[in-house]
């Protein structure tokens, strides 16, 4: 059976080149990067290293990277963090309403905690208009979160415009870029963030490893205890394999970026156009130009969004019916709720992603496999037979 991923926004597999990086670190060079003897020093070389590399790709200071277990725990900890270190500022906390699992969850901990959360709605592409930002904040607040970009639904915020509107009322800026860096330009200076996460395996480094960028100056709460690692900032102990890989993988994504970036936006541009000329009764979801390149969500009017995903995943193809954190669920997608979908809707959706090694043979071959399993399902489908008067789906 041919096997096709078109799922890069769950996770990515790790560059050959970013493999022959890490594997010293996990046999002879295998020491803790905190220990004083030889074995450790060698670990803590090689961390050290990696740490410089990521800041002068990212322009900014190596004071200023924390190496984290993933996007998860560096959001946990920026929103966590800042909101329980500035409460002084103010006992407000203001996330959009399209964020990550990873940000509402926290946010909800806040809650219980007795800061007042506000959630920003987004306009009907998903993008959080400035003036939306300006209106929540006529409180004091400690930090205002808003994702880079919607893992989900693509859509590129305007992260400025916002993060300059947060400072004006002294609040905290910072941004999940999980699903940007290595994919779109991400300019840490341009953008005036305080904090900003980002994962290694969202652009082809391994699993287990993240960076939480923090500004000098802005000192958020530790989340973890129990050591002296990272700067005495987070305990645990280095994983130096994940560190050497990440730094490498992000080195070669920047590289590449531009070439990459064509590469998959030519895919999924390919494929949307198919799709939409294809298939009646769809939509497609998020902002056509504030967008990353490799997203294309759409949801099947009359179909159920878990059924195309398994019909698919018989058929060799890999996508999502959601956010990978969060695809177990039975419930709709928040973040297709909060642009206006209605709920029968967003039970249609699918989440296709394209990667650099994505081909047109992939593209055809889904649209292909895609066109005879909805047109299968609404068959099938009660609803569909009475929106088409009885008549056979074509």
């Amino acid at each position: 059976m041919k096997r096709i991923y078109l799922d890069y926004a769950a996770t990515t597999p790790v560059d050959p080149e970013v493999l022959q990086t890490m594997l010293p670190y996990f046999t002879e060079k295998f020491g803790n990067a905190n220990s004083m003897h030889g074995f450790g020093q060698e670990g803590g070389v090689a961390v050290d290293a990696a740490r410089r590399k990521i800041a002068d790709l990212l322009r900014v200071k190596p004071t200023e990277i924390y190496f984290t277990s993933g996007g998860t725990e560096a959001d946990n900890w920026a929103l966590k963090g800042a909101a329980r270190a500035y409460r002084n500022k103010g006992a407000r906390v203001i996330v959009s309403g399209v964020e990550h699992a990873a940000l509402l969850g926290s946010a909800k901990q806040l809650e219980d905690e007795g800061f007042d959360v506000v959630y920003l709605q987004p306009d009907g592409d998903g993008i959080i208009r400035p003036e939306t930002l300006e209106k929540a904040l006529d409180k004091p607040t400690s930090i205002v979160s808003v994702m880079l970009v919607n893992n989900e639904i693509g859509t590129i915020q305007p992260i400025r415009e916002l993060a300059e509107i947060a400072h004006k009322h002294g609040a905290l800026f910072h941004t999940d870029a999980v699903q940007a860096v290595g994919a779109i330009p991400v300019d840490i200076h341009e953008l005036n963030v305080d904090l900003l996460s980002f994962s290694g395996h969202k652009f082809y480094g391994p699993k287990g490893i993240g960076v939480l960028y923090v500004k000098s100056g802005v000192k958020p709460d530790r989340l973890i205890a129990g050591g002296h690692q990272e700067r005495t900032r987070r305990g645990g102990t280095t994983n130096v394999p994940a560190v050497v890989g990440l730094a490498a993988a992000l080195e070669k994504a920047l590289n590449n970026l531009d070439k990459n970036a064509r590469h998959i936006a030519a895919m999924r541009d390919r494929f949307v156009e198919a799709v939409e000329r294809r298939i009646p009764h769809v939509i497609y979801n998020g902002d056509r130009i504030r967008r990353t390149p490799a997203n294309a969500n759409f949801s099947f009017e009359y179909v159920e969004g878990e059924s195309i995903l398994m019909r698919l995943d018989l058929e060799g193809i890999a996508c999502s019916s959601g956010s990978a954190c969060s695809s177990g669920s039975l419930d709709p997608s928040h973040v297709l709720l909060a642009i206006g979908l209605p709920e029968e809707k967003a039970h249609g959706s699918i989440r296709f992603t394209f990667g650099k090694d994505t081909t047109q043979e992939d593209v055809d071959y889904t649209v292909e496999k895609l066109v005879a399993i909805i047109e299968n399902l609404r068959a099938m489908s009660p609803l569909f037979a009475e929106i088409k008067g009885g008549q056979k789906y074509v």
